[in-house]
């Protein structure tokens, strides 16, 4: 995690060893990082986030679900989340209710994340195709739910993928591994790099790798919201970067996605960029909320 030394995590390496670190002096990232800073620091220290914090970050989760569901192809009003409790199993309302359950669950795996990441991406999966279930209780499966020997682990060898949102070449499975064994090492090795470098990797390396059989946009960008929330960037989690993905557009949030795939230096900038400016967006949106709050129509 970035900054993170505590616990039996080994100190940061230098910063020669550090690729992140490498990532993080491309052109243009330094003002991202100032930026995204900056934002944070204004919303933390907004009259009505010290007075209803609690308040911010129920809203923050609730508008951050609505945003990335939409962004999985199911874009409901924020309104209809909210006073709905019937999320099935199939379509629309399965992917908010998958959603809504992986910000809930977010929260709660932070000091997991710090000793293993893949057993929090594989319980983040879990959550979200199984509605938190383990696979022997979704024996009883509904029509349309995973298979159950493909919730909660990486895909095999010649396992289809349902990410109908990302169509860029999908890795095999011997690739897949590879790649998530060396994020794991990195994120394990500790980084010296900002919060929101490491959260972009992440998120990038999800959605360009498609690990599981489903789910693989949510699950991607709860873990970038583990990232920002760990780091200590935003340790309230009242940033919804998901927000300002889906508000950013499907198109935008794809093409940065192929700058990240093409690994070209100006690529993998404009994808943390991006990912920036959704924090910024989300950032916006939690302090339309303090202000709601302070007036009381919210």
């Amino acid at each position: 995690m970035a900054g993170n030394s505590r616990g039996t995590s080994p100190a940061p390496p230098k910063a020669s060893d550090d690729p992140l670190v490498t990532l993080a002096s491309l052109p243009g990232v330094a003002d991202s990082v100032d930026s995204v800073r900056k934002g944070v620091d204004r919303v933390y220290g907004h009259r009505g986030m010290r007075r209803r914090s609690n308040e911010v970050t129920s809203e923050a989760a609730l508008r951050g679900a609505r945003g990335s569901a939409a962004l999985s192809g199911a874009d409901w009003a924020l309104e209809e989340v909210r006073r709905r409790t019937d999320f099935g199993v199939e379509g629309e309302p399965r992917t908010v209710g998958a959603a809504l359950r992986l910000t809930a669950e977010a929260g709660q795996l932070l000091s997991v994340w710090r000793q293993s990441p893949l057993r929090v991406l594989a319980r983040l999966h879990l959550v979200a195709a199984s509605g938190g279930r383990s696979p022997e209780e979704a024996e009883g499966r509904q029509p349309g739910e995973p298979a159950d020997e493909t919730v909660g682990r990486p895909r095999l060898a010649g396992e289809p993928v349902d990410e109908p949102l990302i169509e860029l070449a999908l890795p095999d499975a011997d690739e897949v591994a590879g790649r998530l064994d060396g994020l794991s090492r990195l994120l394990l090795a500790g980084t010296e790099a900002p919060a929101l470098v490491t959260a972009a990797v992440v998120h990038g390396e999800l959605l360009a790798l498609r690990p599981f059989a489903t789910c693989n946009g949510l699950v991607a960008r709860a873990a970038e919201r583990i990232v920002l929330v760990g780091s200590g960037l935003d340790p309230k989690s009242i940033c919804p970067a998901e927000v300002g993905h889906a508000e950013l557009g499907r198109a935008a949030y794809v093409a940065a996605l192929e700058g990240y795939v093409s690994g070209t230096p100006e690529g993998v900038a404009a994808w943390i960029a991006h990912c920036g400016r959704a924090v910024e967006l989300g950032v916006r949106e939690s302090t339309a909320v303090c202000e709601a709050l302070q007036r009381g129509a919210a």
